[in-house]
């Protein structure tokens, strides 16, 4: 029987992923900034690069949020390095109202899965915690 991870390990390890985050993630300009079992919430400070030509922030960022959140959601572990990943296999989102301005965030929970499929849902919410955007998604491990 191995010990389990000290806490402060894991928390050490998940601070360097989520310093770390994706080229595109970092373009985007998501920030991890919620990570435990089964749960994860994205960031994001809405910029004049999020906006399409209606004056609004782009669906696909929205989507975007959403898709990052639900893969982190259900790529947690407490293995020190923190080396598991996902692949989407779908995502289905669903717009609720426009987002202006301000800070956006996704909060992403797991909903079931098994050994090589996950299952995740998120909510995108302003600033006011007015709901703009849903979605859920199936996810494959790598």
């Amino acid at each position: 029987m191995t010990d389990a991870p000290d806490p402060a390990t894991i928390a050490a390890a998940r601070s360097v992923i989520a310093a770390r985050p994706s080229a595109f993630n970092q373009a985007v300009g998501l920030r991890l900034s919620e990570w435990i079992e089964g749960r994860a919430t994205v960031e994001l400070d809405v910029t004049g690069d999020h906006l399409n030509r209606s004056g609004v922030v782009h669906g696909g960022v929205l989507m975007t949020m959403i898709d990052v959140a639900c893969g982190y959601a259900g790529t947690w572990t407490p293995a020190a390095d923190g080396a598991r990943l996902c692949v989407t296999l779908d995502l289905t989102t669903s717009f609720v109202a426009p987002a202006l301005a301000g800070r956006l965030t996704t909060i992403a929970t797991v909903a079931g899965g098994g050994r090589k499929i996950f299952f995740a849902r998120a909510e995108v919410r302003d600033e006011a915690g007015a709901l703009l955007a849903m979605g859920q998604g199936s996810f494959r491990y790598r």
